[in-house]
């Protein structure tokens, strides 16, 4: 056993002209624990980077209010579901359900990285070995809100070259984006995800992403029911987030699979869309909804309700790569959302950490090396955080 000697919060910004969209990997808080030893662990969180940092460095209240860097500094590494629950006990005063387990989600995630590299294992073997020897992404195809007067017809051209990209990387999934909100109409939408689809050809796994568009439940299933012969294996963010009555609504009449829950915390919470919700589908974000921990619990949960669970994963290469991690160790998850460099251009999560994985057919193979497996770029941190 090695204690961790060090916690360091580092926020992470780069240049953002598009605070009118939603990229999610403009800015990211990486959490880096060092032990006795001098080796490290690394984990993120997809929240707010000063205000993740202001929370793990905030000073010790009370019992439920207490200094996160204390509680981690001496502590062994290895146990990290007890650390886990000593974490969530100590915040669970202004923390149970949101900032604070986004921060805790970053300090589980270096906790694995960590722990895994101390006993000279990969991550997911800490989180109960591999249930599957290949790893199967699906690639997000994102062109961005419309800006600057661009059209509809700009966005489907955009959508077209990055389902050319992710085809010739190799991927056999993809999610199609399709965030135009006003610029078309529910009609209009149906006829932009069958063309979506002939560009795609038969034989590619598709999934699509409503953005949130609709309140009535009705109005998402006129727009399933019309896209359902196309072969869509999911549709996500259809209704507003917390509608879980109108998701359940929409879940038993729908001839696809709903989903939900990407910005949903701890397993509670994910219970709550299964049990009240009626979704098929749950999407936890591994750096949101508690680290590698709580989503191995997750998964352990939905395979009792025959839910799937298929990660939500718009960020750096290291929730990129927590992404392998967690499908390597769970059954309950036929697929993991994955960002490509080459498809999506982002500096953070082109040029953050390393290796980047390859893929054949559609496939990955199991991470290799101990903890993560991947290592941060030191450059590229000093280049972009914020703190000094």
């Amino acid at each position: 056993m090695s204690p961790i000697e060090k916690v360091e919060v580092i926020p992470i910004v780069v240049e953002n002209d598009k605070a009118d969209d939603l990229d999610g990997t403009v800015d990211t808080v990486v959490v880096r624990l060092t032990d006795a030893d001098g080796r490290t662990g690394i984990g993120e969180s997809d929240a707010p980077p000063s205000v993740v940092k202001a929370f793990i460095e905030m000073p010790t209240a009370h019992l439920w209010s207490q200094n996160s860097e204390g509680l981690l500094i001496g502590a062994d590494p290895v146990e990290v579901t007890a650390l886990w629950e000593t974490l969530y006990e100590a915040t669970c005063y202004p923390g149970r359900r949101g900032l604070g387990i986004h921060a805790l989600s970053a300090i589980d995630i270096a906790l694995h990285d960590l722990a895994g590299k101390q006993l000279g294992i990969p991550a997911y073997k800490l989180m109960g070995g591999a249930r599957r020897q290949k790893l199967k992404p699906y690639c997000t195809i994102y062109p961005g809100l419309a800006r600057g007067g661009q059209t509809v017809r700009d966005l489907m051209t955009i959508i077209e070259r990055q389902f050319e990209q992710a085809l010739g990387e190799g991927f056999r999934a993809v999610k199609m984006e399709v965030l135009f909100y006003d610029l078309v109409g529910d009609a209009e939408l149906v006829n932009l995800i069958k063309e979506g689809r002939r560009m795609l050809g038969d034989g590619i796994l598709m999934a699509l992403d409503f953005g949130y568009r609709w309140r009535d439940w009705y109005d998402a299933k006129w727009v399933l029911d019309r896209v359902a012969d196309y072969d869509i294996y999911f549709a996500e963010a259809t209704l507003q987030h917390d509608d879980l009555l109108g998701h359940a609504r929409l879940s038993q009449n729908s001839p696809i699979r709903i989903c939900g829950a990407e910005h949903a915390a701890t397993r509670w919470e994910i219970r709550e869309w299964i049990e009240v919700g009626k979704v098929a589908v749950v999407q936890p974000d591994i750096s949101r909804c508690g680290g590698l921990t709580e989503i191995r619990r997750i998964a352990e949960m939905c395979e009792l309700y025959g839910v799937q669970v298929i990660p939500h994963g718009w960020k750096t290469g290291i929730l990129a790569q927590c992404g392998r991690h967690f499908q390597a160790a769970c059954p309950a998850a036929p697929l993991f959302e994955f960002i490509s460099p080459q498809v999506y251009d982002s500096p953070l999560r082109r040029d953050l950490v390393s290796p980047e994985p390859r893929l054949s057919d559609g496939l990955m193979d199991l991470p290799e090396g101990p903890g993560l497996g991947v290592a941060l770029n030191e450059e590229v941190v000093a280049r972009y955080r914020i703190d000094g």
